[in-house]
């Protein structure tokens, strides 16, 4: 049974649109290896909710549940977290990290699309990992989100402490702080995904989203306005 809930990734796929076309401007101008792997990853996080949206519209489909799957659960923070990892680590560290998470997403994406389908689990118009017939497969996400949590959040908070050392940057240590809360939601929402709650996912990554999304725009009303489309997005630099 649909609810108004189901609806809500609808919401956050337009949201998603609005956020990567201004992180994608961005990286248009400088070409930063942060700001194009934050570019790619809202698009797979819009990417992911336009899936959802399309299941509740037109129901379960094995193509858009096994994308769904690996643009969520394998995609859906990692590539934002790798943006933060170019800001904080040298370049050297970060593109080893680049080559270890890659291969690790390769791995999971070409599991998850050998799994047999539990067809017995599936459900009209809702989303599960638990349908994938090789349960074993669903071990990957935990440890690719692991990491995405380290790097997004972790990130947001280490700059947000920075920041708060100096009372003229109180505005960017805000905007972490939000970034911070907005990474945090979804991973919340993918843990009650395990156990079949998909609706408290497409609430914390509607909220989610629009907390970093905020938290980039209260970062950016402290830059002048020659520069303000041009900055950088989720900085924690």
């Amino acid at each position: 049974m649909r609810t108004a809930v189901h609806y809500l990734p609808i919401l956050t796929t337009f949201l998603s649109v609005v956020f990567a076309k201004r992180l994608h401007d961005h990286w248009r101008v400088n070409r930063s290896p942060h700001v194009g792997w934050w570019t790619v990853g809202v698009f797979f996080f819009g990417l992911g909710t336009f899936v959802e949206s399309w299941t509740t519209i037109f129901g379960w489909q094995e193509w858009s549940f096994r994308t769904w799957y690996i643009t969520g659960a394998l995609l859906g923070g990692a590539p934002l977290a790798q943006g933060t990892i170019y800001l904080l680590f040298s370049r050297r560290s970060a593109n080893r990290l680049t080559f270890v998470l890659i291969a690790g997403v390769l791995i999971a994406m070409v599991c998850v699309l050998s799994s047999p389908i539990d067809y017995g689990l599936v459900e009209p118009h809702r989303l599960t990992g638990k349908v994938l017939a090789w349960k074993w497969v669903r071990m990957f996400s935990p440890f690719i989100n692991t990491y995405a949590f380290f790097g997004l959040v972790g990130g947001a908070i280490w700059s947000a402490i920075q920041y708060k050392r100096a009372p003229e940057f109180r505005n960017r240590f805000l905007a972490n702080v939000w970034i911070a809360i907005g990474g945090i939601l979804p991973g919340i929402g993918g843990a009650f995904t395990r156990f079949g709650y998909t609706e408290v996912l497409y609430t914390t990554e509607l909220i989610g989203l629009s907390l970093i999304f905020f938290g980039y725009s209260r970062y950016n009303a402290q830059l002048a306005p020659s520069i303000v489309h041009t900055a950088s997005a989720i900085e924690t630099r």
